[in-house]
């Protein structure tokens, strides 16, 4: 009897500590707390951004992903950003996905413009770039030092046989 007493306790603890850590990660994680405007940009390929990922200028978050939708008439990826009101953004801001890290995950990388104009509510941001794949990436490299290397051992002059002593 008084194992099941400690094993009931023991439990209520564990439940506890995990419902208090949940508690702490939604509040600090600001889930459900976006106040600001919306905007959008459009992709060629988005590269394993998500909804929730953060959106950044010169790496201080500024808003996140709220919804990614594929265009039916030219099947680009429609990013949705929700950016913080206090952030006022020119009408010529270029946007680019960017990694954390190699084995990171993905932000959406912000470049104000220089424009008088700002991007108002349900604005558009023309400029964008597609995030480059790390296999594309490398690809490019081996095949470009490949290459090179062929071009030098093609372009050198024939060595000279040395004479044979008998």
């Amino acid at each position: 009897m008084k194992r099941n007493v400690i094993e009931t306790v023991l439990g209520a603890v564990v439940l506890l500590v995990a419902v208090v850590f949940l508690g702490f990660s939604y509040s600090s994680a600001n889930v459900g707390n976006v106040s600001g405007y919306r905007i959008t940009a459009d992709f060629s390929g988005i590269g394993g951004l998500g909804v929730g990922d953060s959106v950044q200028i010169s790496g201080v978050k500024i808003g996140s992903i709220s919804k990614i939708d594929l265009k039916p008439d030219d099947y680009m990826a429609r990013v949705t950003m929700e950016i913080d009101n206090s952030i006022k953004l020119p009408d010529d801001t270029s946007a680019f996905i960017s990694s954390e890290s190699l084995l990171g995950g993905k932000y959406m990388e912000l470049q104000p413009g220089s424009s008088e104009d700002m991007l108002g509510k349900d604005g558009h941001i023309e400029y964008t770039q597609a995030p480059q794949n790390l296999e594309q990436l490398l690809g490019k490299f081996i095949f470009s030092m490949d290459k090179k290397d062929g071009a030098d051992s093609s372009s050198a002059a024939p060595a000279e046989a040395s004479p044979s002593h008998p």
